[in-house]
């Protein structure tokens, strides 16, 4: 399990939970950030048994799970245009900071991302942020939506934060009965939290525009894994190939299925598996950085 992390950046406070005071951090292993998705907490990266945090103190990796702005006790955020791409510009600034105080013998940062927090990740990479960037590890993000999608967020309450029903919820992040164990969805519970009704529409709308633009200017080795049974966005081979041929002047890219999984890869049957292969890619991008 994890310790609480609070961060303070300027005049804006991030929360969150790392495991700085169990790891022993292995020779050469990177600083790995992760940010969640919406309707998470940083908590997502932390439930028992399915937890990110405890694989990372095992293989000797320093991982900070940030509450991205909006979400716990990090500061609000608001943005006339882009949410995803206005949460990119203030984490972006607060990681180069958190790399200043926690970077130690590190060769760099390695940006972790789910869904929502994959899209903001990428486009902090497409920023060529002045911190050392190592890679780029998403899960949960693609090229289109169901059409329903975003007129299912339109209809939403016209308020700024949503609460969406948990049976709801759990029939889109989860994949079909089979592909996770017993326990879930209830052990992912405790991770759910209000959205800002805004990234839910920016997901589904700007982001999709401009996709295609911030996948280019990434210039790292790119790892991304889209669980075969996601409900959120068009998922087939197809998609797959199309979202890895955005990565233009990335030097490496491993874009793949995840068999077995719903949009949560962390919650199904192959997390082991899905969590160990990005931590792989962690610490091949850092070895590679040294070498």
């Amino acid at each position: 399990m994890s310790i609480p992390f609070t961060h303070t950046h300027g005049d804006r406070r991030y929360s969150g939970r790392s495991n700085l005071d169990r790891v022993e951090r292995a020779d050469g292993a990177p600083l790995v950030i992760a940010l969640h998705g919406g309707t998470y907490t940083s908590e997502y990266f932390d439930i028992p048994g399915y937890s990110l945090l405890d694989r990372a103190t095992e293989r000797g990796i320093p991982v900070i799970a940030l509450d991205r702005p909006n979400y716990v006790d990090s500061s609000p955020l608001e943005s006339e245009d882009s949410i995803i791409l206005a949460n990119a510009a203030v984490l972006g600034d607060a990681i180069g900071s958190i790399w200043e105080q926690y970077g130690e013998a590190s060769p760099g940062i390695v940006l972790l991302g789910h869904s929502i927090g994959g899209a903001v990740a990428t486009a902090i990479a497409a920023s060529a942020p002045s911190w050392p960037l190592l890679g780029l590890a998403t899960s949960g993000c693609l090229v289109r939506v169901p059409q329903e999608s975003r007129g299912a967020w339109e209809s939403l309450p016209p308020i700024p934060m949503i609460d969406l029903p948990v049976p709801m919820k759990d029939q889109v992040m989860f994949g079909p009965a089979g592909t996770f164990a017993d326990d879930m969805p209830a052990a992912s519970h405790p991770s759910n939290t209000l959205v800002p009704k805004v990234e839910l529409l920016d997901i589904t709308g700007g982001w999709i525009g401009r996709r295609a633009e911030m996948c280019a200017q990434v210039d790292v080795p790119v790892y991304h894994r889209q669980g075969e049974f996601d409900a959120l966005w068009v998922t087939d081979q197809g998609e797959v190939e199309q979202y890895r041929a955005g990565f233009t002047a990335a030097p490496t890219v491993d874009i793949e299925l995840q068999l077995g999984s719903g949009h949560c890869i962390d919650f199904h049957s192959p997390s082991a598996e899905f969590q160990q292969g990005q931590l792989d890619f962690a610490r091949e991008v850092a070895k590679a950085a040294v070498a």
